[in-house]
């Protein structure tokens, strides 16, 4: 007698296929979360989960000055003001869209002719006041001041480096791509967004995919 049980191929079979398709349907639910979780559900937008948009007032964003709006007197070259968007409700209230990460906005204020191309000068204000997206393109990380070289910014995690005299040009480190400038406008004495990123924030990977959404939050919230 044999010390081995032999095995029926039938049932060799059936186990290798149900395997197979339990994986297969593994697999399947990773990708399709990777896919939801990258996605910007627009069908459940909310005001509070938009980006900055046109018409939005530029608030602050520190605890200790929360929703305040940001004026030009608390801005400077060597210290970024952190700030949220904040819009109009539907039914004529205020929002601060503060429910997405990558609608948080670093502002500086240069003396006139430091900001150079490619910011886009046209969306400053004056050619002083700009304003910038402040997750890093790398891994969504805030960007903060660089403490060794006043006026530029770093990214704390993997030590990007951007200029924001520049566009926000990296200059250093793994970002892929320069941090997004808001176009901006002095109204009154308010900081007032004029439009969407310029160009594509973190969570992005291709303009298009960038312009197919605010077309998309403009038709939700219009």
């Amino acid at each position: 007698m044999t010390r081995y049980k032999r095995q029926d191929p039938e049932l060799t079979r059936r186990k290798f296929i149900n395997v197979a398709m339990g994986g297969a349907a593994a697999v399947g639910t990773v990708s399709l979360v990777s896919a939801l979780g990258s996605a910007k559900p627009v069908f459940r937008l909310t005001p509070e989960l938009a980006p900055p948009m046109s018409g939005d007032v530029i608030v602050h964003a520190d605890p200790s000055r929360y929703g305040e709006p940001v004026k030009v007197s608390d801005l400077s070259a060597d210290k970024l003001v952190r700030a949220w968007p904040m819009g109009k409700t539907s039914d004529g209230g205020t929002v601060i869209r503060d429910k997405d990460p990558t609608s948080v906005l670093a502002l500086y204020r240069f003396p006139k002719g430091q900001l150079v191309e490619p910011t886009k000068l046209d969306a400053t204000i004056d050619g002083e006041i700009v304003a910038y997206g402040d997750r890093c393109t790398h891994a969504g990380c805030n960007v903060g001041d660089n403490a060794q070289q006043p006026g530029l910014m770093n990214c704390p995690c993997h030590s990007g480096q951007y200029d924001p005299k520049q566009g926000c040009k990296v200059i250093g480190g793994p970002p892929p791509h320069p941090l997004p400038q808001l176009p901006i406008k002095l109204q009154g004495n308010q900081i007032v967004a004029t439009g969407f990123f310029l160009s594509v924030p973190y969570g992005f990977n291709k303009e298009e995919d960038w312009e197919q959404y605010t077309e998309q939050v403009k038709e939700a919230l219009g």
